[in-house]
């Protein structure tokens, strides 16, 4: 087993396994007002959740549009750059308990996370007077940096990636803020206090707020939580990209390594975080026009079967689709290459209730076909 693990991390390492490119195509599925989010809801099949930016979550029954939005929230919302309604989750009782959460940018400029349910009386429209404020960060200072994802684990807790606040990276090290973390909470019924902090959280009992799960994050504009493992496409700076993965375990109370680190990349000496950096599983640099990671997801889709267990990933100014291999247990990942699909535009990628794969670009929704 020992000499087994030692070759898998040198083949790793050392570039061996080289994967070619794939061909796939893009199916456009339909239009949309800066699609951002794709979700599907739990005990719903055929459901499939579109986010706009400017403010609302369009309902699709087997990828054919409802005809009145699922839920509009665009009055509560700034929609100008980086701002906007960014996220949407559902835990897993959705189906009975009618609840799920949005996450945008509000008209102070924070970044808030609310809480609606569905109608009791019609399945296919949210109830707009549910509507309750679970938690609002600090975020007027800046417009960019907001991050902006919410992913549910397993156990029911609530995962929520925030941004810097575009203010050169200081938040993102600071544990009175959070501001440039991820964060973990369990978010409680109606009549009882909006959250509460998962006794795990590493700073429970000691300097920091509860809230944070791990910290050092630049603009973490894409994350998820899938089965046991979190994955976070943070945005970088001058010269690298990245993508973080680990176990939710491991992912404890670690630093990411911004502003001390861009990538894996030496940025600012001067700053380290109270913890030493966990490096990312995968990088890239600012060449042949790269300019900013589009975070996406393991590949469960069946119908893609070459592309099963890879992590799927693309470029916001190139619109190119790439994937690789990770091994998150050696912290290395293997075989990255193009699928031959470009997206321009690319705003985000998302799963389907079958697994099914799909990616937004531009205001244009597709499915990820061989």
């Amino acid at each position: 087993m020992r000499h087994n693990k030692l070759a898998l991390i040198l083949a790793v390492l050392s570039g061996a396994w080289v994967t070619p490119a794939f061909p796939y195509t893009a199916v456009p599925i339909g239009t949309f007002a800066t699609p951002v989010d794709i979700r599907v809801g739990p005990g719903r099949p055929g459901h499939l959740y579109v986010v706009e930016k400017p403010g609302r979550i369009v309902l699709l029954r087997h990828e054919v549009a409802t005809a009145k939005p699922f839920l509009d929230i665009s009055s509560l919302v700034i929609d100008a750059g980086e701002r906007g309604l960014l996220s949407l989750a559902f835990p897993a009782d959705y189906d009975t308990s009618r609840r799920f959460y949005v996450l945008f940018v509000n008209k102070l400029g924070n970044v808030e996370i609310d809480e609606f349910r569905r109608s009791s009386s019609n399945d296919l429209i949210a109830d707009f007077s549910s509507r309750r404020i679970i938690l609002v960060v600090p975020h007027a200072g800046a417009s960019n940096h907001n991050g902006g994802q919410l992913s549910f684990s397993s156990d029911g807790l609530l995962f929520i990636s925030i941004g810097d606040g575009g203010t050169g990276g200081d938040a993102a090290l600071n544990l009175e803020s959070l501001l440039g973390k991820l964060l973990r909470i369990n978010p409680l019924p109606a009549g009882t206090s909006a959250y509460q902090i998962p006794p795990g959280n590493p700073y429970v009992g000691r300097g920091g707020r509860d809230e944070i799960y791990a910290y050092g994050l630049r603009n973490p504009w894409r994350a998820a939580v899938q089965g046991n493992i979190i994955s976070i496409g943070d945005v970088g700076q001058a010269q690298q990209e990245e993508v973080d993965m680990l176990t939710i375990t491991g992912a404890k109370g670690v630093n990411f390594g911004w502003p001390e680190y861009e990538g894996n990349r030496l940025n600012d000496p001067t700053r380290p975080g109270p913890d030493a950096p966990t490096f990312p599983i995968f990088t890239y640099a600012h060449t042949g026009g790269r300019c900013a990671i589009m975070g996406g997801y393991l590949v469960r889709d069946q119908g893609l079967p070459a592309l099963r267990g890879r992590y799927l990933y693309g470029d916001l100014c190139t619109g190119e689709i790439r994937s690789f291999i990770p091994h998150v247990g050696i912290q290395a990942a293997a075989g990255d290459a193009p699928l031959g699909v470009t997206i321009l535009g690319l705003n985000t990628f998302g799963t389907g209730i079958g697994g099914q794969t799909y990616i937004a670009g531009g205001n244009t929704l597709y499915r990820l076909e061989p």
